[in-house]
């Protein structure tokens, strides 16, 4: 997923129950260049919508209706549905901030929106978030790496006890088979090690 749209802005979905405070936010982002890709009055939607848009930014109030802003940010927090999730609410209580945290929110705004203070927050906010999602995919490219390699050397120390093959032929006929099959040689590895109940 792209971290902005094809304009180069960053995308947002506004989620709040009152459909001024809605359009006052949507206002202040267009202002600022930012895409608002799509508007929710509910946390159901707020999630239906991340699912279709992926946006870099969503705004979440904490009290709407069918699904509050906690569950909703709890969804599309576990199923990567946005890149940076940010609470607007009129509660300031500890309650609340402490459920936030534990969403795994970005920030926390407290109702009235302050147009100065908006708009460096959310900056910080995704431009963090940007940096964790790269070192995020970075590690998970590692990670495969790493178990490519484990499940390769496998394989060849298997071909190379079973046809008495030296280190290099074993790896040379992974690789011959993967050509030959169209298919990495982490999935020959692990169809080699299948047949031989590995």
């Amino acid at each position: 997923m792209e971290l902005n749209d094809k304009n180069g802005r960053t995308t947002v979905i506004i989620a709040d129950d009152e459909p001024i405070t809605r359009m006052d936010i949507k206002e202040i982002f267009i202002t600022h260049g930012y895409d608002v890709v799509a508007e929710a009055s509910d946390g159901f939607d707020a999630v239906e919508n991340c699912k279709k848009y992926h946006p870099d930014l969503v705004l979440l109030d904490i009290k709407m209706p069918l699904a509050d802003g906690l569950s909703a940010a709890k969804i599309i927090n576990e199923d990567h549905l946005a890149d940076t999730i940010i609470m607007l609410t009129a509660y300031s209580d500890k309650e609340f901030v402490e459920q936030a945290k534990l969403s795994c929110v970005s920030g926390y705004i407290v109702k009235p929106i302050d147009e100065k203070s908006l708009i460096p927050s959310v900056e910080v906010a995704v431009a963090r978030n940007r940096e964790i999602n790269k070192l995020r995919k970075n590690i998970e490219i590692m990670t495969d790496r790493l178990e490519n390699r484990t499940v390769i050397e496998k394989a060849k120390g298997l071909i190379m006890q079973e046809q008495s093959l030296s280190e290099q032929e074993a790896y040379d006929y992974i690789r011959e088979l993967s050509h030959m099959k169209n298919i990495s040689m982490r999935r020959v590895s692990e169809i080699i090690l299948a047949r031989a109940g590995m």
